[in-house]
């Protein structure tokens, strides 16, 4: 058995009377894109920060590399890459010497980092933007310019905190392409997200928090067919029409009224719709879907909004 990169057990985190990671333990192996998935004050970047050997850990175990992130802060930090959520570059200097610098806080020979700066800029996609200044970037650049700058020390395992919050769609695919390429060299990636779709691209397995708690854990495949039918059959009635939930029942495995449309979790949509055309129900329009990761996270965190 490979030992694991990362151990926690009971891993706990506290701010005075708040309490932002509660007893949380889980395991990451080398190789693997291990995520958190949460609303927002989940406790994922608090986790994170403890990981990245930033933020002392209040009580539980908790190793990286197996040593300890308080007495072995300084070699843990050494042989990580992090992508914080703000990317935190200096916009006054151009791309190379953003990468230039942070690599010489790695005490790395100048004609190292000129190298890895290289092949770094052709991993980014930024060969042509060496010379240019960071400030007038677009903000899918200058998030793939932090991810090669957390790489120039060549570390054995990368944080990525919210890697593509505000990103458009292109670029968060292009990045999501990136990380897939550090996946398929044996980069071990720990990543935060509240993006579904993200998760279910990037994670090998993952653990849903909420309020600082592990409400689960496993596979994004694995979730979806342990907390969520096969299919989803979406009903919108007309505007200003009540429907009473006992005029659904016996439709499907679970019901769920919103304001906007009502939700059928089911094992076999054709069957549900076979059942609703059986009912006196004025339905204005029908949506069959499969489940995905979005259902499960919404069942397990809710959907109130958290500020």
């Amino acid at each position: 058995m490979t030992e694991p990169l990362v151990h926690a057990v009971d891993l706990t985190k506290r701010f005075d009377d708040f309490t932002a990671v509660d007893t949380v333990s889980f395991d990451v192996s080398p190789g693997e894109v291990f995520g958190f998935l949460g609303p927002n004050g989940a406790g994922k970047s608090s986790t994170m920060k403890m990981i990245g050997a930033v933020s002392p850990v209040t009580e539980g175990t908790l190793t990286v590399f197996g040593l300890d992130p308080e007495a072995d802060g300084a070699q843990i930090r050494a042989r990580l890459g992090s992508v914080p959520q703000e990317n935190l570059l200096d916009t006054e200097l151009t791309v190379f010497e953003n990468l230039f610098i942070y690599g010489r806080y790695f005490d790395l020979p100048k004609t190292v980092i000129k190298e890895r700066i290289d092949e770094l800029l052709a991993f980014a996609h930024l060969e042509d933007r060496r010379d240019d200044l960071v400030e007038p970037l677009s903000g899918g650049m200058k998030r793939r310019l932090t991810i090669a700058r957390a790489l120039i020390n060549q570390p054995d395992l990368i944080l990525l905190d919210e890697p593509t919050t505000g990103l458009d769609p292109q670029a968060r695919h292009a990045l999501w392409d990136r990380l897939y390429r550090l996946k398929q060299q044996g980069v071990t990636l720990i990543v935060t997200t509240h993006y579904m779709d993200e998760a279910e691209q990037l994670c090998d397995r993952l653990v849903v928090m909420d309020n600082g708690k592990i409400v689960a854990e496993g596979s994004p495949r694995n979730l979806i067919e342990r907390f969520a039918t096969r299919d989803v059959v979406e009903l919108r009635f007309p505007v200003g029409m009540q429907v009473d939930e006992q005029e659904l029942d016996g439709l499907a495995k679970r019901v769920e009224m919103l304001p906007d449309r009502t939700l059928l979790y089911t094992d076999s949509a054709d069957q549900t719709l076979v059942n609703i055309t059986e009912r006196p129900l004025d339905i204005e329009s029908t949506i069959v879907r499969r489940s995905t990761l979005e259902d499960v996270f919404l069942r397990l965190t809710g959907r109130s909004l958290i500020d």
